[in-house]
């Protein structure tokens, strides 16, 4: 009986103290870690969603960038962070390639980390420097095809969602370009700008204002239907490239072994976050939408991540693009 009664009240002091935590939790800032440059589309995701949570949680929530590695320097420093709720990782469809793409990766994408929630689904763009001679999708492809050896395509290096965009669409057309990849989409898009390189897949997130201002050549989004805040531009479906879909989702993690009082609690935050109408605004303008508050749980994100890395394994294996 002793022995049962030490059992009963151990268990109802970690409940009492589970119960404390959920109170007090947040009692400090959070640093939401971005694996990839300033600037960039995940980085825009992310400081829209953080300055959201802030507001609900009470406690600033603020965003830090790691990149290096494609994202997997970032990712790697939350998965050893302190699992006490405080840190935290914004990343994106990189964390369902990651294991594919590095033979050594210091991480575990399903065992490192306790999924928050998903955040959004964004379009990606097939655009061009604005003097480049393909007036549309066929002739972008007519062009690469017959000019593979001299066509340039940009990226924000290794498992950015750019890098992947690219490496599907070499596929689907049988013929590679000379890839330039970048430390980051900020400075591919830079180049771009100056007619450094050619083309370039790359999110909404980051294209739609140059393509809005005239400043890049659009040929196609990667959805199934086209996107509210691009209506002219044709899906790759319907200008010639059957079965092509690429979407960038994002979600939020945090370190294994997070008390589930904090996952919950920033959960619920993100799903607040996501339904704030200036996120939805912004979110609308940058050619996106957030996901639906379902989707944005713990559950939701870990079955998500988990289908996401068995698609891509076979499409990187066949690609043979691999890194150290």
């Amino acid at each position: 009986m002793k022995i049962k009664s030490i059992g009963l009240l151990a268990g109802l002091a970690l409940v009492a103290s589970s119960g404390a935590f959920a109170q007090k939790y947040p009692e400090k800032t959070i640093t939401m870690i971005v694996p990839f440059s300033a600037g960039g589309p995940t980085d825009t995701v992310a400081r829209l969603i953080a300055q959201a949570m802030s507001n609900d949680l009470g406690q600033q929530v603020i965003v830090e960038n790691v990149g290096g590695a494609g994202g997997t320097i970032g990712a790697a420093r939350v998965a050893k962070a302190e699992p006490d709720g405080y840190t935290v990782l914004l990343h994106h469809i990189g964390m369902s390639t990651a294991p594919s793409l590095y033979r050594k990766l210091s991480f575990n994408p399903l065992t490192d980390f306790e999924p928050v929630g998903l955040v959004t689904d964004v379009p990606m763009t097939f655009i061009a420097r604005s003097d480049f001679p393909a007036q549309n999708f066929n002739e972008l492809v007519s062009y690469i095809k017959t000019n593979k050896d001299k066509v340039t395509y940009a990226n924000a290096g290794l498992g950015a969602a750019s890098h992947l965009c690219g490496m599907l669409f070499m596929s689907a057309l049988d013929t590679n370009m000379t890839t330039v990849p970048y430390k980051g989409t900020g400075p591919a898009m830079n180049d771009m700008l100056g007619h450094q390189v050619d083309v370039m897949c790359d999110q909404t997130t980051n294209t739609t204002s140059q393509i809005k201002a005239g400043k890049v050549k659009v040929y196609a989004v990667t959805t199934p239907t086209r996107v509210p805040s691009l209506p002219d531009v044709p899906t790759a479906q319907e200008a010639g490239l059957p079965n092509f879909q690429v979407a960038v989702w994002h979600g939020v993690y945090a370190p294994k072994g997070t008390p589930k009082a904090a996952v919950e609690r920033l959960s619920k935050s993100l799903q607040v976050a996501l339904a704030d109408q200036n996120v939805k605004t912004r979110f609308a303008e940058l050619g996106t939408e957030p996901v639906t508050q379902d989707r944005a749980t713990p559950e939701a994100l870990g079955t998500h991540l988990k289908a996401e890395i068995d698609k891509w394994a076979p499409v990187i294996k066949a690609a043979g693009t691999f890194a150290d």
